[in-house]
């Protein structure tokens, strides 16, 4: 998987498909609110017409996605509890230009990592607890390959939104021309892994090699 910390770049498309996916919720006529005591960075109250719903905003620069299994391995972490996945993907993993919207339903995922988890198992994959099982947004299950169960969502489902990464209307605050840190202590770069994954900071293991 793409290492989204690796430089300033990545960091930035990071927060860019983020508030992407803010800025399209809240075009689509929902109001974003956090969600306390969640401990989930990724997690959003939309509200709309009286009706109030739970979502997780996940965002991509491989295409894939990930939610954790939890740590008794009875469901998934930060999945079981949103009514909507909010994917927000690179259009392109070389040569990014804009970032593809997707409301995905929950049931619908949680469906989808339960048929990728059974398959992998089946095929004596061992999945630690705690760790992201990746799915593919913009690829299908070819008969062949385990890891393509359950991918393709973002193929089934079109974007609702694809907002170009440099739109400077859209990026006030967040352009290139901001100072970006040149690089990231091992505990920050913990913090944000985990936020990004849904996983705790514990699940997070980083190796330097000299």
């Amino acid at each position: 998987m793409t290492d989204i910390y690796g430089t300033p770049d990545k960091v930035h498309t990071k927060q860019r498909l983020f508030k992407i996916g803010l800025e399209t919720l809240e075009g689509q006529g929902y109001e974003v609110s956090r969600v306390p005591g969640s401990g989930k960075s990724s997690v959003r109250r939309i509200t709309k017409n009286g009706e109030s719903q739970l979502v997780s905003i996940r965002t991509t620069q491989d295409q894939s996605i990930a939610f954790p299994r939890l740590k008794d391995d009875s469901g998934w972490k930060t999945l079981d509890e949103v009514d909507i996945v909010v994917a927000v993907s690179v259009d392109d993993r070389d040569d990014p230009r804009n970032g593809n919207v997707h409301l995905l339903d929950g049931d619908e995922m949680r469906d989808r990592f339960d048929q990728a988890y059974k398959a992998r198992l089946d095929a004596d994959q061992q999945i630690p607890l705690g760790r992201g099982v990746w799915l593919a947004l913009y690829r299908r299950y070819d008969g062949k390959r385990v890891r393509l169960v359950g991918a393709g969502a973002g193929l089934d489902h079109e974007p609702v939104a694809v907002v170009p990464l440099a739109n400077t209307d859209a990026n006030k605050g967040l352009s290139r021309k901001d100072p970006l840190p040149t690089a990231l202590s091992i505990t920050e770069a913990k913090r944000l892994l985990a936020a990004s994954l849904g996983v705790d900071e514990s699940n997070i293991k980083i190796t330097v090699e000299a």
